[in-house]
């Protein structure tokens, strides 16, 4: 997510997910915390909706009552429909300090008529600016899509409706940072493009809506992990699978990724050579872009 704070006033309706508590899909009274809005963020029908508005007085957020070290979380959503040009619905991850880490899903809003714009970023230990920015290749405000990060030690494989849309891999090895020592659970909060476009405020409020989080993942709680070596997942999951633990793209899924880069590809900042004029980003030399 962006931090300069000059965009404050165009705030977003956010979903704030440290981790998700449940395999199967979950509850919103049980399983997350309204954090902010006076109101704008609602859960209904019993648990299984939850809605984010913004108006021109504020946005709204919630996050996951638990934080998780690594594990598969996916959240259905249908986004603000008509024009949302100055917007920004999120769902990312993120841990708290200066030094965070944080893995984003970002949906930049549009004109009425114009293409949503997915963006993806990865931070460790402070430092962003991997973004990536793709055209989703249907109408997200028409109903809702899955969207999933994977988080493990090896990779974070970010995926809609089950088609990879990006891996990051963990390349420690060549001296990139990767995120696998803080569990994830505080965000931040931007306005897309910039503040270029400004939001329309006869449009509002804007209205965002989330339903079945699912999560495979491990609790961290008092400074560790509930999977160990012998037991991956928690009993309360007992009924997942621990198949995210060392999960890969296989070769249908890598031609999937192929696809979308392919076809929907805005941005990469692996590609901007006038961005980093003193050369690339040693990750952007090998597969992980």
């Amino acid at each position: 997510m962006g931090s300069d704070s000059s965009l404050a006033a165009l705030l977003l309706p956010v979903l704030v997910l440290g981790f998700v508590s449940a395999a199967s899909a979950g509850n919103f009274h049980q399983d997350v915390d309204v954090t902010w809005g006076d109101g704008r963020a609602k859960i209904l029908k019993g648990g299984e909706l939850l809605t984010l508005s913004l108006d021109r007085v504020s946005g709204s957020g919630f996050q996951s009552k638990n934080e998780y070290m690594f594990g598969k979380i996916d959240m259905q959503l249908k986004l603000v429909h008509g024009n949302s040009a100055g917007t920004v619905a999120a769902y990312f991850l993120s841990s708290l300090g200066p030094k965070h880490d944080e893995i984003d899903f970002e949906f930049l809003g549009n004109l009425s008529g114009d293409p949503y714009i997915l963006q993806t970023n990865v931070f460790t230990q402070g430092g962003g600016g991997r973004e990536q920015q793709i055209y989703l290749w249907f109408d997200p405000t028409a109903d809702f899509h899955t969207y999933s990060i994977l988080w493990n030690p090896q990779r974070i494989i970010f995926s809609v409706d089950g088609t990879p849309i990006r891996e990051y891999k963990n390349l420690e090895s060549i001296g990139v940072p990767y995120p696998k020592k803080q569990p994830m659970r505080k965000a931040d909060d931007w306005a897309t493009r910039g503040g270029r476009v400004k939001i329309d405020w006869s449009q509002a409020p804007f209205t965002a809506s989330y339903r079945n989080f699912k999560a495979d993942a491990c609790i961290w709680s008092a400074g560790s992990s509930s999977c160990t070596a012998k037991h991956p997942i928690p009993a309360s999951t007992s009924n997942s699978s621990n198949a995210w633990l060392d999960r890969e793209l296989d070769t249908s899924s890598q031609e999937r990724l192929k696809w979308v880069k392919k076809n929907y590809m805005v941005y990469n900042y692996c590609n901007d050579t006038k961005r980093f004029i003193h050369g690339l980003p040693a990750e952007c030399t090998t597969t992980v872009s």
